[in-house]
C-alpha cells in the first residue's frame, strides 16, 4: 500500500450496513448542519423566504456526496462514533517498534476482519481471516503471506457466509461469526466442509467469539452486541446486557455435530456491564476471562470476569488503551506463565499492549512499522523453519494480514520465553 505523503492512511470501510434511506450524515455534513443551526440561531430574524437558499448553499457539497462515501458512512459500527480518528502519533505513548515479518498483499475489496491460523497434513501453516465484504474466508500461506484460495462466498445456506467477523480454530474446526446471518458456521479441515450452525434463534449482532475444550467437545463462547430498539448506535440499559455473552455447548456424536445454548451472561452494573461487545479470550489454567469494552464513553479497557461468566471486579488497562480496545491473544507457557497480548486500534499505526499473564501488570507495548487499524489478532505458538518461536498475526487497516516474529517482541520487550 502507498501512503501519502504525511504518513496517514486510508481508513478501510467496516460496520453495520443500513438501508439506503437510513444512512447517517457523513461527517462532513453534520458539520454542516451545525454550522445551519449556529448560523439560524445567531440571527433575530430570518425571512422565511431566504432559508431554502440558505440551506441549499450550506449543505451543497454534503449532498455531493460520493456513492463510495455514503457507503463508507454506513459501514461504520457502533464502536466507531468518534468525529476524530484517533492517532497514535497524537499520543506520547511509550512503546517499542517491531519491524513486520510481513503484510499480505493488500485486498481493500475484501474488508480483512480476523485471522486464525492452522497446521495442514503437510506441514504448512494456513492463515486463515475473515473478510467481511466479500464474505469470504481468505487463505494465506502463513510463512509467507502469499494469497493460496477464497473460501464461501455471500449466502444463507450452510457454507456461505454474511458478514463473517471472529475466527477461531480449534484442532482440525475453523469456527465463523457471521454478523449478518446472526450465527456461528464450523468448518472442518482441510476442506473446509460446513459440519454446524448455530445460535441464528438467539444472537442478534455477534461479533466474537472464544472455543476451549470441555468434556468431550467444545465450549465456545459469543459476543453479542445488540443494541437498543430506539437507536442502532446506542448500547441498551444496564439491566438488559446480561445476555451479551452466549454459551455452547458443540459436540459431535457419530460424525454429526450439534450445539446447544447453555447459558448467557454479562454484568448489568455500571463497573462491570460491557457496553460494546466484541473481543473475548480465556485462560483456563487461571479460571479468567478478558471481555473487551470497546466504549470510548465510559473508558475503553479490558474486563475481568471469571470463566464462570462473573465480573470480578477488576479492570485491565483502564487509562492505558486510548483508542479502543480490540483484539486479544495468549501466550501461555505450560507452568501458568506467559503473557496477555490486547490491541489499541489507533487509525495510523496499532499499538499492541503486553500484560503479564498471572498478575496483569502492564509490561510494555509495541507496535508495527506500518500495521493499523487492527480488528482482530492471533497468535501460533508453534514453531517452523521460518518462526522457530511462534507467530503474532494482527490484521492491517482491513485490507490484509501482518505477521510478528514471536522473537522480534520477545527480544524488544524482554519478554521471558517458554520452558514447554
Amino acid at each position: 500500500m502507498t501512503l501519502p505523503p504525511d504518513g496517514s492512511r486510508a481508513r478501510g470501510a467496516r460496520g453495520v450496513v443500513r438501508d439506503a434511506a437510513a444512512i447517517s450524515l457523513s461527517r462532513e455534513a453534520r458539520r454542516k448542519w451545525r454550522f445551519v443551526d449556529t448560523f439560524i440561531a445567531g440571527i433575530p430574524s430570518v425571512s422565511i423566504r431566504l432559508l431554502p437558499f440558505l440551506l441549499a448553499v450550506a449543505l451543497l457539497p454534503a449532498c455531493t456526496t460520493t456513492l463510495a462515501e455514503k457507503e463508507a458512512t454506513a459501514d461504520r459500527e457502533p464502536d466507531e462514533a468518534g468525529e476524530v480518528d484517533p492517532l497514535l502519533a497524537d499520543h506520547a505513548i511509550p512503546h517499542r517498534v517491531v519491524a513486520e515479518a510481513f503484510t499480505t498483499a493488500p485486498a481493500p475489496a475484501d474488508n480483512i476482519d480476523s485471522p486464525a491460523s492452522w497446521r495442514a497434513p503437510d506441514g504448512r501453516r494456513w492463515l486463515i481471516a475473515t473478510a467481511k465484504t466479500s464474505d469470504t474466508l481468505v487463505v494465506y500461506d502463513g510463512d509467507t503471506g502469499e494469497r493460496i484460495r477464497e473460501v464461501a462466498g455471500p449466502g444463507t445456506g450452510a457454507g456461505r457466509l454474511d458478514r463473517p467477523n471472529g475466527i477461531a480454530v480449534i484442532d482440525d474446526l475453523v469456527l465463523v461469526v457471521e454478523r449478518d446471518n446472526r450465527r456461528v458456521q464450523a468448518f472442518a479441515l482441510p476442506g473446509f466442509e460446513p459440519v454446524a450452525s448455530f445460535g441464528a434463534s438467539e444472537l442478534v449482532q455477534p461479533y466474537g467469539l472464544w472455543v476451549r475444550h470441555l468434556g468431550e467437545g467444545y465450549e465456545v463462547i459469543v459476543s453479542d452486541n445488540y443494541m437498543s430498539d430506539e437507536d442502532e448506535d446506542v448500547p441498551p440499559p444496564l439491566a438488559e446486557l446480561d445476555r451479551r455473552f452466549r454459551r455452547y455447548a458443540l459436540v459431535e456424536h457419530d460424525g454429526q455435530w450439534s450445539a446447544t445454548l447453555v447459558g448467557s451472561f454479562g454484568a448489568t452494573d455500571a463497573a462491570g456491564a460491557i457496553r460494546i461487545a466484541e473481543s473475548v479470550f480465556g485462560d483456563v489454567a487461571h479460571d479468567r476471562l478478558l471481555l473487551a469494552e470497546e466504549d470510548v464513553a465510559v473508558g475503553t479497557r479490558l474486563r475481568e470476569y471469571g470463566l464462570d461468566g462473573r465480573y470480578r471486579g477488576r479492570d485491565v488497562g483502564a487509562g492505558l488503551f486510548k483508542a479502543q480496545a480490540e483484539g486479544m491473544a495468549l501466550y501461555a507457557c505450560n507452568d501458568g506463565s506467559g503473557y496477555w497480548l490486547a490491541t489499541d486500534q489507533f487509525k495510523d499505526r496499532s499499538l499492541f499492549h503486553v500484560f503479564d499473564r498471572v498478575s496483569l501488570a502492564h509490561v510494555g507495548a509495541f507496535a508495527g512499522a506500518r500495521t493499523a487499524n487492527t480488528d482482530g489478532v492471533w497468535l501460533d505458538m508453534s514453531g517452523d523453519t521460518r518462526f522457530p518461536e511462534g507467530v503474532f498475526y494482527a490484521v492491517d487497516d482491513d485490507q490484509g494480514v501482518s505477521a510478528f516474529d514471536w522473537r522480534d517482541i520477545a527480544t524488544v520487550l524482554s519478554l521471558k520465553s517458554c520452558a514447554n
